[in-house]
């Protein structure tokens, strides 16, 4: 069952690039479509376009430099700890990876167990990591598509929360095939939050129930 919250769902959005799932967020919250607030938007790079969309919404924005951190034994853990302090001061309740291209501890996964989320342009299990359109399109798939799934220490390897599936045209190349998933990941990925908001998500395992949800049994095919 969905609960019904008094308060906004408290989100931060962590962010390396330009932030357009970020930007789909933020317009779906203006638009009353998901019952959030953006409390924070930390970067690790201080010219991220996350950063900018954050400040012309009157959202808090943070850059958190990794460089302090290098050299360490600990660089990465301590790099998150600091987050891990900011996210705290911020009484944050769901934080968003969105293009983040750090590879979060354990110091953050464990605080934010179940209730860090993060977007991935492929369906998987297939294709983790990075360059994976050209992946997709170098195996021969039919389809590909994005993943919103919770963050473990496993890279891409969380409980799967919601996917969506694009065919992948004989004329692809990965710019393309990227672009209409992206297209995608802007619908799910605020769905996922609002499933949250809405306390609809249970994890069992590996799987992630969703309360009250009502799936299709319409298979996709491609090529028709």
């Amino acid at each position: 069952m969905s609960i019904s919250r008094t308060t906004p769902l408290r989100v931060a959005v962590l962010a390396s690039g330009r932030g357009s799932n970020l930007q789909a967020i933020i317009d779906a919250i203006e638009a009353g479509q998901v019952q959030a607030q953006i409390v924070a938007v930390i970067s690790n790079k201080k010219d991220a376009v996350a950063l900018d969309r954050a400040r012309k919404h009157g959202i808090k924005d943070l850059f958190v430099d990794p460089k302090p951190f290098a050299g360490r034994p600990d660089s990465r853990e301590a790099y998150d700890r600091a987050l891990l302090d900011i996210l705290q001061q911020h009484d944050v309740e769901l934080v968003l990876l969105a293009g983040y291209m750090k590879i979060v501890t354990a110091v953050l996964v464990n605080t934010y167990a179940n209730r860090m989320m993060n977007i991935h342009p492929s369906l998987l299990p297939s294709f983790p990591g990075l360059d994976v359109q050209k992946k997709a399109i170098d195996w021969g798939c039919k389809l590909a598509g994005c993943t919103v799934h919770f963050v473990t220490e496993g890279v891409d390897e969380g409980p799967i929360i919601i996917q969506a599936a694009v065919p992948i045209l004989d004329d692809d190349t990965p710019e393309t095939l990227a672009a209409r998933i992206l297209v995608q990941e802007h619908k799910i990925y605020l769905r996922a939050v609002q499933l949250f908001a809405e306390g609809r998500l249970r994890v069992d395992g590996r799987q992630v129930l969703i309360d009250d949800a009502k799936p299709s049994d319409e298979a996709i095919i491609s090529p028709t």
